[in-house]
């Protein structure tokens, strides 16, 4: 397992696994980021994750991604 942040782009991912509090857990559930779904990494855009998730464009802070491993 590894954070999202350091997916390579291009790539598709399984989440495996979401931290931080349950806030942080529900935000991201809100956006699409759940467990055994697939996320890809667009970009990496001035510290920011341009992904698509759930057949949308979402964009992440490395921060946000570092709690979403894959």
């Amino acid at each position: 397992m590894m954070p999202l942040h350091l997916a390579e782009i291009g790539e598709e991912y399984i989440i495996r696994r979401i931290g931080g509090i349950p806030e942080v857990r529900s935000h991201l559930a809100d956006m699409g980021f759940v467990v055994g779904g697939s996320v890809t990494v667009v970009t990496d855009i001035g510290g920011n994750l341009i992904v698509n998730v759930k057949d949308s464009r979402v964009a992440v802070s490395k921060e946000m991604a570092s709690k979403i491993m894959i």
